[in-house]
């Protein structure tokens, strides 16, 4: 088995863990005008239902897939100097059809004025981009953006260099803190974070707009590992979507967490919960495992997030920048 193929397998059942959720999220959209965000995942990698799980909630949910479970993504919109709506999307996920879909029909962007953003080299992240092959939609030279040791891994292992090397993507460096603009108002700047890194860099960034800032921040391995201040970043922006892989300890069977290191949800909203409510609203937790409880809307869990002060990123949210 190639090695790239080794890390989709152990990255998948990295994640398989002992109890699931069948909460729906809440539905809501927000129209905005001008540079915007939009929420087009908001689950970890393996997604939900999650391969291997056969509790009732991925049963479920298997015979009656639901539309607002798809892996973590964002859309980000601008105007190019002529006035044409341009976009960006952040990660290629496994659920890449249906998201570019989505943020197409909302945002009336054709590919050609798409980019992506990558943060690091695990499933969920990256490996949507082969749906920019030939064996799909042939795609054209679409600017993909990922830090140099991740774009050398794309480059240099198949079939990702087949994208390349056909043209269906056009790979382009980061530099950590140097920003990239979507178009002629909303800047991209790559943060490096302490994560698994195994065949990449991992980075969040921030997203910068003429009214707005966001942080993203998908995966980390714990916030006090990171040679930055949350506190500091946060004060920084106007939104930050966090790492909310797993709820407490509990969720995972307190099982060591060197293994899949992330941090939780209650030490994230602990760790802020000293500051000021217009600083914690900021806060909408994402990438969510599928066990994590925070799925249902209706749960203990998810009424302490939303009680607390925070928020849980909802499918389809969007936000002014």
């Amino acid at each position: 088995m190639h090695r790239s193929q080794i890390v989709v397998v152990l990255s998948l059942l990295a994640f398989s863990l002992p109890a699931c959720f069948d909460g729906s999220a809440e539905r809501e959209a927000y129209p905005v005008d001008g540079p915007m965000l939009q929420v087009l995942g908001t689950l970890q990698d393996g997604g939900a239902p999650h391969i291997g799980c056969n509790r009732p909630c991925c049963r479920n949910l298997f015979l009656r897939p639901a539309t607002d479970r798809k892996v973590v993504c964002l859309g980000a919109t601008d105007t190019n100097a002529d006035g044409e709506r341009v976009g960006a999307m952040f990660e290629a996920t496994p659920d890449f059809p249906s998201q570019l879909q989505a943020f197409q029909s909302a945002q009336d962007i054709p590919l050609d004025r798409l980019s992506v953003f990558l943060t690091h080299a695990h499933i969920g992240h990256y490996s949507g981009l082969m749906f920019l092959g030939r064996e799909a939609l042939g795609a054209k030279n679409v600017d993909v953006w990922a830090m140099p040791r991740f774009r050398d891994f794309l480059s240099s292992n198949g079939p990702w260099s087949q994208l390349v090397e056909l043209g269906n993507i056009r790979l382009n460096s980061l530099t950590e803190l140097q920003p990239v603009s979507i178009g002629e108002s909303v800047l991209v700047v790559p943060l490096r974070v302490p994560h698994r890194d195994e065949y990449s860099e991992t980075v969040g960034y921030r997203i910068e707009g003429p009214r707005k800032a966001a942080l993203f921040i998908p995966d980390i391995n714990k916030w006090e590992l990171w040679e930055r201040a949350l506190e500091e970043e946060l004060a920084k922006v106007d939104y930050a979507l966090l790492d909310a892989t797993f709820y407490d300890a509990e969720e995972v069977g307190y099982r060591d967490m060197a293994e899949i290191p992330h941090p939780f949800m209650v030490e994230t909203m602990q760790r802020l919960g000293g500051l000021p409510s217009t600083e914690k609203t900021k806060v909408h937790f994402i990438h969510l495992n599928h066990t994590n409880p925070c799925l249902d809307t209706t749960s203990q869990a998810y009424r302490t997030v939303v009680g607390s002060g925070f928020h849980v990123a909802r499918f389809g949210q969007t936000l002014p920048l």
